[in-house]
């Protein structure tokens, strides 16, 4: 099968398509041929050997799939071949068939199609995981999303509305503001003129906002953080500002407030019975319309270490994904 393969940790210009064995289930697991897979930015660090997964190589990466069931092995039961799937694999998804463990693999909708599925699995059950479950999210609350136009960022945007919040958006130009607008932020801030802290204070009269969702990092998780109400909820989901930042306690002594890890993929591994009952929410948002993953781009195989590499710089807003049975030379956008 054709796959983009990566055949040792180094920079992205490394990967290459080529053949692969096509991969074949062992108990609990199944095989699936990938219509649409998202691409995310632990992708972009999972083949640089950056990432807490490192899959022996060679390896595709690709961590959300979606697509119909090739086969299953033991003891799998809740799908079978020619089901349409989407699925969460840690990597091995920018290939034609892709292998899943069944605990992580959940029927798909008729109502969704493949790529929104591949644009919001991931991304959707990160931001849901953390407003619905960790942060308690509540009509009526105020929550500020960093990097609001980035994938989980739209998707933090979009479930914060679906409750009945008001949303302000921070991202760093005039175009993403405007991205973010159009997927129901009230208010716009951009971070890389303003100081972050006063135009939070600012927006809600000096009370702060009572959710943040930090997928930034760097020297915004601070300012978010001070930002923060009484009782506030700060979410941290990643850093793609580059640097961990080291957050003052006494911060969260003063305002009473928590701070918490969002970490889908141990909620899958540890809880797979509530990850399944938080993805089937997502779906069932997915198919009625109230939550929508906006698909930037598509491209082939050939397109997706530009796709990645774009990514990685922080040049993309939305969400991108890759077409595996798209032919050589049938990018598409």
């Amino acid at each position: 099968m054709r796959a983009l393969i990566c055949q040792a940790y180094a920079p992205l210009d490394a990967l290459k398509v080529g053949e692969l064995p096509e991969p074949v289930p062992a108990a609990g697991e199944l095989s699936i041929r990938v219509e649409a897979a998202g691409i995310n930015f632990y992708d972009t660090l999972i083949v640089q050997g950056k990432y807490q997964v490192k899959p022996a190589l060679p390896f595709s990466p690709g961590g959300e799939v979606a697509g119909t069931v090739v086969a299953v092995g033991e003891g799998v039961s809740h799908v079978r071949p020619g089901d349409r799937v989407c699925a969460f694999t840690s990597y091995g998804g920018y290939a034609e068939v892709c292998r899943a463990r069944a605990a992580q693999t959940w029927p798909l909708p008729d109502a969704v199609d493949f790529r929104a599925a591949a644009a919001g699995l991931v991304t959707y059950g990160t931001a849901w995981f953390g407003l619905h479950d960790r942060a308690r999210i509540r009509a009526g609350d105020t929550v500020l999303v960093l990097g609001a136009a980035g994938g989980v960022g739209l998707a933090a945007v979009q479930i914060a509305k679906a409750a009945g919040a008001r949303v302000i958006a921070a991202a760093g130009s005039a175009e993403r503001l405007a991205l973010c607008r159009a997927h129901g932020a009230d208010v716009l801030i951009d971070y890389t003129t303003t100081d972050l802290k006063d135009a939070v204070k600012a927006a809600t009269g000096g009370n702060g906002a009572d959710i943040a969702v930090d997928v930034v990092g760097g020297p915004y998780t601070e300012a978010a953080l001070r930002a923060t109400a009484w009782r506030g909820r700060v979410l941290v989901i990643g850093f793609a500002a580059g640097e961990i930042p080291r957050i003052p306690a006494n911060l969260l002594l003063l305002k009473g407030c928590e701070l918490s890890g969002v970490f889908w993929d141990e909620l899958m591994r540890r809880e797979p019975a509530e990850a399944a009952r938080q993805v089937a929410d997502v779906l069932a948002h997915f198919a009625d319309g109230r939550l929508q993953p906006p698909v930037t781009a598509a491209c082939g195989l050939e397109g997706a270490v530009d796709a990645m590499r774009s990514l990685a710089a922080r040049k993309v807003a939305g969400k991108l994904i890759v077409l595996p049975q798209a032919g050589q030379g049938d990018d598409r956008s």
